[in-house]
């Protein structure tokens, strides 16, 4: 209930997050993994949203259910590239612990990369069987 803020709790060469002063090299480095990761998940998301949209707009009403499909997976990409661009905000810093040791920790994106294979894998699995059911 009391937690102090994250500002507080992360530091980098022992400032807080919200007063560090980052090296130019480290603000290269924090803007390439931004366009990197952040640029991928909103195009695909865009990209997705678009292809939903042509889909709703040119085909016949049959094909609607296939366009909200890719209404939803690019809804939860961009709910995902969300997530991942928190998660990546606390890799930069380490952490103070509640016994006073501050500890050094990496975290990889591994549970947003591993949350897109399902929602890909259960988007491309639903339009399987859009498409079969297209055919009858």
């Amino acid at each position: 209930m009391f937690e102090r803020r994250a500002a507080d709790r992360y530091r980098l060469r022992m400032h807080r997050a919200r007063t560090v002063a980052l090296t130019s090299d480290e603000i290269v480095e924090v803007r390439a993994a931004q366009r990197t990761f952040e640029g991928a998940y909103v195009r695909t998301a865009l990209s997705q949203f678009s292809f939903a949209l042509i889909i709703l707009r040119i085909f016949s009403p049959e094909f609607y259910s296939i366009g909200a499909l890719f209404a939803v997976y690019g809804t939860g990409v961009l709910i995902i590239g969300l997530f991942r661009r928190r998660q990546g905000n606390r890799q930069f810093f380490s952490e103070v612990g509640e016994d006073g040791v501050p500890r050094h920790k990496f975290r990889t994106s591994g549970n947003a990369v591993m949350v897109l294979t399902a929602l890909s894998v259960a988007a491309y699995g639903c339009l399987i069987g859009l498409t079969l059911r297209l055919g009858r």
